[in-house]
């Protein structure tokens, strides 16, 4: 079955939300898919469910706040589709999605991608063990079932994230058995102009941000400047080894690991729609080239929220907005000077939200063995590729992302290289003596997701007899 819409938002998150709201107060159709059964992305994940509860005590004022869009996003007239997985885009816009088994596709006149952001793959040996996680995944547990971990924890990793659940942990009963601070030393030195900026434009912000910092200092055995980390078990879990800047080193009895190096974009519906990407040195990564309107170099594709450069949850509603409201241009439905109008205060108020992002770039941005692992470690984890076997693949010339994919099959699992896409990129570099942004990642290709035969049997029926 396929259908047509003005505009196909994916994402229900800040900004897809945002995007379908300032679409729809323009009059066009517009159709969100969202794979999670609620609205709200990652952030506010689960939203409508904890406000009320005792659970909002722990996730805080700002994690409250996306009700009101949620709400908004409800009572615009958006259709909206949760529970429903984009596994391929094309040009057109067209994309094919499955939902409840079955799969289809949908025609647009304009695409939205809100996507949003996934943790930074830190690949370290040990981190394919049992008890080894993500805090975006642990945290996601206690959005959606009010769980926490049982017994105490160590959390290993830099940026707010880390911090946020561990004063979140912490408040609901939680223990942490030690906190390792992954911040490389003297990171403060060159960015007080940035913290500056970040301080007059969101003060709050910064001041919770120290707060979250103390919090775990004065209640948690806290070890700064941890430089290597390894997780070793037979079965699980049992041991954590450390090393610090200062030469320090320990190892600790440990049951679960909780480890993050910051947020990404997401960009694998870009690459496979071969739109144009640039290199953001301060996020180390690369992001879809768009411009002030949030639209690609692919004409009426749009990306907006973190999947177009990490700035958190009110730039992403911010730039979501934006993008409605260059679409409802674009399909004639406002005038460029009433754009314009309404553009004005948006803009100002998105350069305020993005003010602190330079400062927590440079103050939170990884340590270099997050970008290029030892030998022994598992760079690809669907596969079990060791970043010795992409190495031993350079004795042959200069291979690319895609000639290592061939030989050693990296990036060829379920993830389809949003794992790996990343640390084959750095190590290909490394030994090159390039820069990552010239090697490149993988050449993407559907499905972005797993799909089954049966949906994509099905699909080709619906074809034939449309």
């Amino acid at each position: 079955m396929s259908r047509h819409v003005d505009l196909l938002i994916v994402g229900a998150g800040p900004a897809g939300m945002s995007g379908a709201v300032a679409a729809r107060r323009h009059g066009l159709n517009v159709l969100v898919v969202d794979e999670q059964p609620t609205p709200g992305g990652q952030i506010w994940r689960n939203v409508e469910a904890v406000v009320g509860t005792p659970r909002m005590d722990v996730l805080g004022k700002a994690y409250a706040e996306g009700l009101n869009v949620v709400r908004q996003f409800r009572a615009s007239g958006a259709n909206y589709e949760p529970g429903t997985q984009v596994w391929q885009v094309e040009s057109g816009p067209r994309a094919y999605v499955t939902r409840a088994g079955a799969a289809s596709s949908v025609d647009a006149n304009y695409l939205l991608l809100a996507t949003g952001a996934q943790e930074r793959p830190a690949p370290f040996p040990g981190w394919t063990l049992p008890g080894v996680m993500t805090v975006g995944a642990a945290q996601i547990v206690l959005k959606t079932s009010d769980q926490i971990p049982s017994e105490p924890v160590w959390i290993a990793g830099s940026g707010p994230l880390s911090l946020l659940y561990a004063a979140q942990l912490l408040q609901a009963g939680g223990r942490i058995a030690g906190f390792l601070d992954t911040s490389r030393p003297r990171q403060l030195s060159g960015v007080i102009p940035d913290l500056f900026a970040a301080f007059m434009n969101a003060p709050l912000d910064i001041v919770k941000g120290i707060g979250w910092l103390q919090s775990v200092k004065r209640r948690v055995q806290y070890i700064k400047h941890v430089t290597e980390i390894e997780a070793t078990g037979k079965e699980s879990l049992e041991h954590l080894r450390y090393v610090t800047a200062s030469g320090q080193s320990g190892t600790v009895d440990a049951e679960l690991l909780l480890v993050h190096e910051g947020v990404i974009p997401t960009i694998h519906p870009t690459l496979a729609l071969s739109c144009r990407h640039v290199w953001n040195e301060d996020q180390d990564s690369f992001a879809p080239e768009l411009d002030s309107w949030g639209e690609t170099s692919e004409a009426n594709v749009f990306v907006a929220g973190d999947s177009a450069g990490i700035g958190g949850a009110t730039a992403a509603c911010l730039r979501g907005e934006l993008a409605g409201l260059q679409i409802a241009f674009k399909a004639g439905r406002l005038s460029r000077a009433a754009l314009a109008i309404e553009a004005k205060p948006i803009r100002r108020r998105l350069e305020r939200a993005l003010a602190p992002r330079p400062f927590l770039d440079k103050f939170y941005r990884p340590r270099p063995s997050v970008f290029v692992p030892t030998d022994r470690t598992i760079a690809c984890r669907c596969e079990e590729v060791t970043v010795a076997s992409v190495r031993a693949q350079l004795s042959s010339g200069r291979p690319g992302p895609n000639q290592i994919k061939a030989f050693t099959r990296a990036g060829m699992g379920p993830c389809q290289g949003r794992q790996c896409g990343y640390t084959i990129a750095r190590v290909l570099a490394d030994a090159e003596g390039r820069a990552a942004p010239d090697v490149g990642l993988y050449r993407v290709r559907p499905p972005l997701k797993p799909v089954t035969l049966s949906e994509l049997a099905a699909l080709d029926s619906q074809d034939e007899t449309r």
